[in-house]
């Protein structure tokens, strides 16, 4: 589990493919230590701009993770390259401050950014989200977008507006993704839970589509 506080951007410092997966190598940052809370150890799950990932090997801060084909169909982790960013976070801790909402790194599709913003004084960011989950946007609700958890600024249609504030451009990716690049969403949760309750009762809605990493 997640919060969508986003702990540190890593670097892509190697892929190597083998059959329909994938390994990739993940420069977490020479602070690593501090913003972990300790040292990752093999075994820990990571989000990798919101994909729940296993720490597979460990080579000083450089965090290896297999990718498997079910992953690599979707999410866009399969398009990554050597130099690409992407968003860290450490699994939650018991203990630990709720300051987003509950994430769980289990990707429910693939949106595409229809506006970007300035990377260090932010604005308003927005995605084009898939349809079968739209329903689960609502104004003010939350939403994680390649695993940074944010807030829906106004009515959403097929695009989703966020008012992202100058800190959250500045320590996430959403800073420097542009238009028309492909973007990670997990809607909340607890909206797809109700939904199903409220569908086994009969009272309206449909079975959620199965989120997976």
């Amino acid at each position: 589990m997640f919060t969508g506080l986003v702990q540190t951007i890593g670097t892509v410092t190697a892929v190597q493919d083998s059959g329909d997966a994938r390994r990739i190598d993940v420069d977490l940052g020479a602070p690593v230590a501090t913003e972990f809370g300790g040292t990752p150890r093999i075994g820990d799950s990571i989000a990798l701009s919101g994909v729940c990932c296993t720490v597979v090997e460990l080579t000083g801060h450089v965090a290896a993770f297999d990718l498997s084909a079910e992953t690599l169909a979707r999410t866009w982790l399969g398009q990554a390259v050597v130099g690409d960013w992407l968003n860290v976070e450490p699994a939650l801790r018991a203990g630990d401050p709720l300051g987003g909402h509950l994430v769980q790194g289990h990707v429910d599709g693939v949106g595409e950014v229809t506006a970007a913003i300035d990377p260090a004084a932010g604005g308003e960011f927005a995605v084009r989200v898939p349809a079968e989950l739209r329903r689960y946007c609502v104004e003010k609700g939350s939403i994680t977008l390649d695993g940074v958890s944010l807030t829906i600024a106004g009515p959403p249609t097929d695009v989703v507006k966020i008012a992202v504030i100058p800190h959250t451009a500045a320590v996430t990716t959403l800073g420097s993704l542009p238009v028309g690049r492909a973007i990670h969403v997990e809607v909340d949760v607890l909206a797809k839970y109700v939904e199903n309750l409220l569908a086994a009762r009969g009272l309206g809605g449909g079975l959620a589509t199965p989120a997976s990493e």
